[in-house]
């Protein structure tokens, strides 16, 4: 996720970073730059049309739309934010979550029980990890400790199957052999299991976000909008703006893609795009606290 600073506006304008929409845009908006030159040098001096024509009127339609794309625009990128935004919180509630478990823990393990504590001390940030990989589609896998700091017991991971739930159940089977062997009571064994239950009810509402995008009609839908919008633009304007049509046609381009463009990219709030949740960062987070607690 980029840092910044909001304040700062003139860096913003004059600085364009690598996940800006005008540096991926470039290259389109150089295209309807062109067409847009065509397109006023076939009407003012091929067919030398004159203001009289009809085609003088195209405006009228774009005025007419133009609150239509608005609304579209303004409810897509709406929506989109929705989405980075509750992916933001479901991460936020698993680091509370994760502090909560390993504080209980650590008030309810003896000092000198020092196996029970590395194992908690591991499997809680590893479900972090794991949750990560699995919710940017790569392999998942237990890349938390070195080859000679990992528990024995992750070596029961199967990397072919759902490896947060495989995580989440060895902690509760483990929370439950304590139970057996009665280091912890029925009282604690209640208390943490609302902890633990919370860690697969996040990775079920994360994998909703990431397994449901916008609907795929609604999406073409608006990029033709636009580009019939944008395409259309130069065959009226050109009457009152001449050749100074060029910049206006490709600056409203860049307006109205920049906002797709963005809804685009936050709409998958657990990709690797410059401004998704930094689910890497906060994994390490609870890492770094869940080992300075128990």
């Amino acid at each position: 996720m980029i840092s910044y600073n909001p304040k700062e506006w003139f860096t913003f304008i004059f600085r364009f970073h690598k996940a800006d929409s005008f540096r991926r845009l470039f290259p389109l908006i150089i295209g309807i730059s062109i067409y847009s030159g065509i397109i006023a040098y076939v009407e003012m001096e091929y067919f030398q049309l004159s203001v009289n024509s009809f085609l003088k009127n195209i405006p009228l339609m774009h005025s007419l739309l133009g609150f239509a794309i608005s609304m579209l625009l303004v409810f897509r990128t709406n929506t989109a934010y929705d989405r980075w935004w509750e992916g933001r919180k479901l991460w936020g509630s698993l680091v509370n979550n994760s502090r909560n478990l390993a504080i209980k823990l650590t008030v309810m393990l003896p000092e000198e029980d020092k196996e029970q504590r590395l194992f908690f001390r591991k499997i809680i940030p590893a479900y972090a990890y794991a949750l990560r990989n699995h919710l940017k589609a790569e392999k998942t896998r237990i890349e938390l400790f070195e080859e000679d700091a990992r528990h024995p017991i992750f070596k029961h991971i199967d990397t072919e199957k759902h490896i947060p739930n495989q995580v989440a159940l060895l902690m509760f089977r483990h929370i439950q052999q304590m139970y057996k062997e009665q280091k912890i009571n029925g009282d604690q064994l209640i208390i943490l299991n609302a902890e633990l239950q919370s860690f697969t009810d996040i990775c079920g509402a994360c994998e909703r976000i990431k397994n449901t995008p916008i609907p795929f009609s609604y999406s073409v839908f608006i990029k033709k909008f636009i580009f019939f919008y944008v395409m259309t633009l130069p065959f009226g304007y050109v009457f009152s703006l001449g050749y100074y049509v060029i910049p206006v046609v490709a600056f409203i381009f860049y307006v109205l893609a920049s906002l797709e463009l963005i809804a685009e990219e936050i709409e998958d709030p657990f990709g690797n795009d410059e401004n998704d949740v930094p689910t890497d960062k906060i994994a390490l987070n609870i890492h770094k606290h869940v080992a300075e607690l128990i």
